[in-house]
């Protein structure tokens, strides 16, 4: 059975099932909900513990299955956790999962926890994963993203007792709250946390936030694409410019880029050919956040615009390969912003 997230802690509270698969790459949630199980495992007697990490092609499966299979030494009942950090158990790996699986049902005197990063598809239809789903619960974690981000710290701060001022100051705090802790909720975490032991209970201003908020946001090549796609000027300027700060590779932000343009490129074609742009995106391989941007975009960019844009990340390929062009900046980030920002502009006004 699949669970919600946020759905986990009223499913504790009925009872314990045998076996649960955490899957996802935001290690915060993932490392709450681990705690929320063993929190509740000791409290129904599962006092001992046994942690077995899946690492290389040599992993000794037989260690897990016997300790699975074997009564406790030191107590009734006892929690076996398997991390598994590639989220690639192999072919022994994948056998012994689903007898693991299989066995939960009739084993109510050890529990099995799974800990996994996030899964595409394909791994999450083989046999293995759907022996774990069938025989136990499984909760996958998704990322917050920006838009959200603002609405979770809140939330956090509410549990703590604490709250930011009502109306448009409140929401201009969140805003650089999230802007400060952007693709890091660890982080926003332990900032949430910083404020509990700097402030009372109660209302929280701007400045008391301001001042107490570190800058900790980290960015990748891919959020500031949709942030290009979708109009977000000021947001794509910090994001590039915390890119080039944290090392980020010029090449790798501008393949994301000019990649997007090249999508935007094909659709824009197949929709003047005559194909209805839901068909358009999905033979492009566009889907999530990204086909609602696009589809958000299209309407109003015409296949002039688009060819220009793909002359433009041709230009700035060469100069992130160290090419000088004239009109244009030499230096790569400088070259990057110049076309994030035509692109953003464009998408902005719509």
């Amino acid at each position: 059975m699949q669970i919600a997230a946020p759905q986990l802690a009223a499913h504790l509270q009925k009872g314990l099932r045998s076996l649960y698969t955490l899957h996802g790459d935001e290690p915060l949630l993932v490392q709450e909900a681990a705690d929320a199980i063993r929190a509740t495992a000791r409290s129904q007697g599962y006092t001992e513990r046994t942690v077995h990490t899946v690492a290389g092609a040599h992993f000794d499966w037989g260690e897990v299955l016997a300790s699975g299979g074997s009564m406790s030494l030191f107590a009734d009942r006892q929690l076996i956790e398997i991390r598994i950090p590639s989220g690639k158990p192999g072919k022994d790996g994948s056998q012994a999962l689903q007898r693991i699986a299989e066995a939960a049902q009739d084993n109510d005197s050890t529990l099995t926890l799974v800990i996994l990063p996030r899964l595409d598809m394909a791994t999450q239809k083989g046999a293995w994963f759907a022996a774990l789903e069938s025989f136990g619960a499984t909760i996958r974690f998704d990322p917050v993203d920006r838009k959200s981000l603002p609405a979770w710290i809140a939330l956090r701060l509410q549990q703590q007792g604490q709250r930011v001022t009502a109306g448009e100051e409140g929401q201009r705090t969140l805003q650089f709250f999230a802007d400060r802790v952007e693709g890091n909720l660890l982080a926003a975490h332990q900032e949430v946390q910083k404020l509990a032991l700097l402030h009372p209970q109660g209302e929280l201003s701007f400045e008391q936030v301001e001042s107490a908020v570190l800058n900790v946001a980290r960015y990748d090549a891919f959020k500031l694409a949709e942030a290009v796609l979708g109009g977000q000027v000021q947001r794509v300027q910090r994001m590039l410019a915390g890119l080039q700060a944290e090392g980020e590779a010029p090449v790798l932000v501008h393949w994301a880029l000019s990649e997007d343009i090249r999508t935007l490129h094909r659709v824009r074609t197949a929709l003047d050919a005559g194909r209805p742009l839901p068909m358009a995106l999905r033979e492009n391989r566009v889907w999530g956040v990204k086909e609602k941007l696009m589809e958000r975009a299209l309407p109003w960019l015409n296949l002039a615009t688009l060819s220009r844009w793909l002359d433009d990340a041709h230009t700035v390929d060469g100069i992130v390969k160290g090419l000088k062009v004239p009109s244009w900046p030499a230096d790569p980030w400088q070259a990057l912003q110049q076309l994030a920002l035509k692109v953003s502009l464009a998408c902005s006004v719509r």
